[in-house]
């Protein structure tokens, strides 16, 4: 007995496909806490850029907020130690970075 077919053709199978990625997507950044992505390729040029920025600034603001509280999560000995310092070196690269990308906005 052949086994019964959820979709009528290959194009619908791809279709469905397409919509249970998009959802897997979106989940993925919801459990993140981060924003959907904005529908850039709509955009005009500027417009589009500038809503590049927004998201790269977004982005960077909960990748130094996610490093300060593992930082603070660790302990005193660590933080002074050897890879505190590194780990704070990188936090300050961050932090940097957030400033040259809030300046182009």
């Amino acid at each position: 007995m052949p086994a019964h077919r959820r979709h009528r053709s290959l194009a619908e199978k791809q279709k469905a496909y397409r919509v249970r990625q998009a959802a897997a997507r979106l989940a993925e950044l919801e459990a993140k806490g981060l924003p959907a992505l904005p529908r850039l390729p709509s955009m005009p040029g500027t417009a589009r850029w500038k809503a590049m920025t927004q998201a790269a600034l977004s982005l960077l603001e909960t990748m130094l907020a996610e490093m300060e509280t593992y930082r603070d999560e660790r302990s005193e000995e660590w933080r002074d130690g050897e890879k505190g310092m590194a780990f704070d070196e990188a936090v300050d690269q961050v932090r940097e970075a957030e400033g040259c990308v809030a300046a182009i906005c």
